[in-house]
């Protein structure tokens, strides 16, 4: 039995493998720069976030069509179901395809096609979060929203993504004030390599309701008080962190600490066809890395599924099926975490 997962931060295109990419580029008639995967795999090395966004969006270049952006979706749902994953809620950015020429409504529809189907095929939930490019004009993105909006093509929420320093959550109250008068969930990408004064703003001008990554909230004592007072999720991505240079190696990674000061944090896997893992395998790694055992699996676990949107009564579920992983493994002793029914709703 796979320890049920919850996954909140991962940007679907993000996971466009090499495999997948070349197949793309070859029905869509695409001239890639790289002659071969191994070519290609050879600049995923990457010395900070925009060195890594320079190849994430050259690649997006061969996801054209409506059935692409299916087919890429379909990809990561497949994976996800093997890694357990039982929830997903996926970032999409329309900007990265608006801006090359591809149409709103080609790459959400897209995208909707196979989330609509996840539960029947895949046995995974989902709910779609549209994120915004900090780094373009919030003009842009409101007026992407406000398209979103008038079509009616159905999503659940937004958020705040793309090159953070330089970028403050203050530029786009506007764009999280629509969107939470339409109902919308809001979370927002912060802390990560921006200071934790971006976090402040993400929570007090945006209203957020989770922040990306957050690591960098460990550098303000007054805003990890808060962050655990009000229960506030930080969805963590190890692989990506280790990847971006924003923390030296895993055994760095503050993720144990940050369970032991109380936060609301739970492992995702980010971008992962290009930081070496997915949900499982940033979990894998962690347990080597720091012999988190059973119990704090479990917890990681729980604090995804207390973290999402789900309803109260889905959370519920997916808790006790955590419970049923944790009281099957050998070396646990029982649930080291409060029981389902205490789980807070979101």
């Amino acid at each position: 039995m796979k320890l049920p997962l919850v996954e909140l931060h991962l940007h679907i295109e993000g996971t466009l493998e090499p495999e997948l990419l070349f197949e793309l580029a070859a029905r869509n008639a695409v001239t890639l720069p790289w002659a071969s995967l191994a070519e290609l795999r050879a600049q995923y090395d990457f010395t900070d976030l925009q060195s890594f966004l320079n190849l994430y969006y050259r690649a997006l270049d061969v996801l054209r069509e409506r059935v692409d952006f299916t087919d890429l979706t379909r990809a990561y749902l497949a994976r996800a179901r093997a890694a357990g994953v039982r929830h997903a809620e996926i970032f999409f950015d329309p900007q990265a395809h608006t801006s090359r020429g591809v149409p709103l409504k080609t790459a959400l529809a897209g995208v909707r096609d196979a989330l609509d189907t996840s539960v029947e095929h895949w046995g995974i939930s989902t709910k779609l979060i549209v994120t915004f490019l900090r780094d373009r004009p919030a003009t842009e993105a409101l007026h992407i929203l406000r398209e979103i909006l008038a079509d009616g093509v159905p999503i659940d929420g937004i958020g705040l993504d793309s090159a953070e320093v330089g970028y403050p959550p203050e530029l786009f109250t506007e764009v999280f004030a629509l969107a939470r008068a339409h109902g919308l969930r809001l979370v927002a990408h912060a802390g990560e390599e921006g200071p934790p004064d971006y976090v402040w703003q993400a929570l007090d001008l945006l209203g957020v309701e989770r922040i990306d990554h957050g690591i960098r909230s460990l550098e303000d004592e007054v805003l990890l008080d808060r962050l655990v007072r009000d229960r506030i999720p930080l969805t963590v991505c190890p692989f990506s962190n280790v990847r971006l240079r924003v923390i030296d190696t895993l055994a760095d990674h503050p993720i144990v600490r940050m369970l032991d000061r109380g936060l609301l944090a739970c492992v995702n896997s980010d971008d992962p066809a290009y930081f070496g893992g997915y949900i499982d395998d940033n979990l894998a790694a962690l347990d080597a890395e720091f012999s988190l055992g059973p119990d704090r699996l479990a917890l990681l676990a729980r604090n995804g599924i207390e973290a999402s949107f789900l309803t109260d009564a889905e959370k519920a579920s997916l808790a006790a099926e955590v419970d049923a992983w944790l009281s099957a493994q050998p070396a646990a002793a029982g649930p080291a975490t409060p029981p389902a029914t205490a789980i807070r709703s979101s």
